[in-house]
């Protein structure tokens, strides 16, 4: 089995598996659907990888995939359980290394098991299998009493029921891993191009994703009320994605961030590009006036961390967000202005960073240990 990804100008348009005998046609019609229904072709590639996981795995027990049942979907997370990686860890010590090699994590199993189950809710919906859905939901009662759960206009009178899979792992509640004051300091000293220290500081200083970065317009900065608007696209010609569709609006009060944009697209950008980018790359190269792609500011990022000895597998530019999230909860900013600030369409996703300094158990903490003196 293999996953053919094909792009067009560094976007993607079409994701494939195949196999000995061609294209995994079910598989293929559902990647499609994917990308057609809206979703993001990150989500089309990783669902092909995972989807590849079930076939290797039906393929070994020698059963079609229109016969996978609820029995068998234990079986396959079992199956999952006991896969080798062939990739490198992206985070240190998450993962249980064997005689075989190291195991896949569990946020890659539980991934996979999400993919197989939106790949057999579009096959029942779609018609191609007939019956019910193979992977089992069951109520969950223990989520219907989350209180900041999103709940039916018709509260307590509506049939709409929390519910879960039957068959998943369980994962472990990570803290973000944001880059230390000394590392920024020693990064951010070694950027030499407008452009680059830019792009950082609105990460850093403004918490914005990578993607939402990359894909902001010179009319999305308002110079004057110190902010920019995080616009929802889906037309970067290098395939940049906003990973959220809400759009906000992120003050930048930190003088030098808009100081930084200012003077890059004064002195740096390209003054004969026709793109209405922020970013584009630079030079005299064959490039000029492309808009600047994700992968390649990873690339330069990474790069930059190995110059300078600081390379690790928690360092990426998300770090960036990470760091600044941290900073401005330590800074007594509240939960609801934080998740506002962040873009998150849950709390949930703003509490990890509320976990790394709670100032109130710290200072019970200290209390109680100076009583016990």
């Amino acid at each position: 089995m293999q996953v053919t990804v094909e792009r067009h100008g560094g976007v993607v348009r079409r994701v494939r598996l195949t196999g000995d005998g061609g294209d995994v046609e079910p598989v293929c019609r559902f990647l499609a659907h994917v990308i057609d229904a809206g979703g993001s072709p990150n989500t089309a590639v990783a669902y092909g990888y995972d989807l590849k996981y079930l076939f290797d795995f039906l393929a070994a027990r020698g059963g079609d995939w229109r016969e996978f049942s609820p029995a068998l979907s234990v079986e396959f997370l079992g199956w999952l359980r006991r896969r080798s990686s062939r990739r490198p860890a992206q985070r240190l010590g998450l993962a249980v290394a064997t005689g075989q090699g190291r195991l896949l994590a569990p946020a890659t199993v539980a991934r996979a098991l999400a993919a197989v189950s939106s790949f057999y809710g579009w096959a029942v919906l779609a018609g191609v299998v007939d019956g019910e859905h193979p992977m089992l939901r069951r109520r969950d009662i223990a989520l219907s009493m989350v209180g900041e759960r999103h709940r039916p206009f018709t509260g307590g009178a509506s049939r709409q029921q929390p519910a879960r899979r039957a068959v998943t792992v369980r994962l472990p509640q990570r803290l973000p891993r944001p880059l230390s004051e000394p590392d920024i300091v020693a990064v951010l000293d070694s950027l030499t191009r407008l452009r680059d220290l830019a792009l950082f500081l609105l990460m850093l200083d403004g918490g914005l994703r990578p993607g939402e970065a990359l894909g902001l317009h010179l009319d999305d900065v308002a110079y004057g009320r110190r902010r920019v608007v995080i616009r929802h696209r889906e037309d970067h010609p290098r395939g940049v994605r906003q990973k959220s569709r809400q759009e906000r609006v992120v003050d930048l009060a930190e003088p030098r961030t808009l100081d930084v944009v200012s003077r890059y697209v004064l002195h740096e950008r390209p003054l004969d590009a026709d793109s209405p980018l922020l970013f584009l790359v630079g030079g005299t190269g064959p490039r000029r006036g492309e808009p600047l792609s994700y992968a390649a500011v990873a690339r330069g990022f990474a790069r930059r961390l190995d110059r300078l000895g600081l390379r690790g597998p928690d360092k990426t530019l998300h770090a960036l967000r990470h760091a600044h999230a941290t900073a401005m909860w330590e800074g007594g900013m509240r939960e609801l202005a934080l998740q506002r600030r962040l873009g998150h369409a849950s709390v949930e996703s703003t509490r990890i960073y509320t976990r790394i300094s709670d100032d109130a158990v710290r200072a019970e903490y200290l209390a109680a240990l100076q009583a016990r003196r």
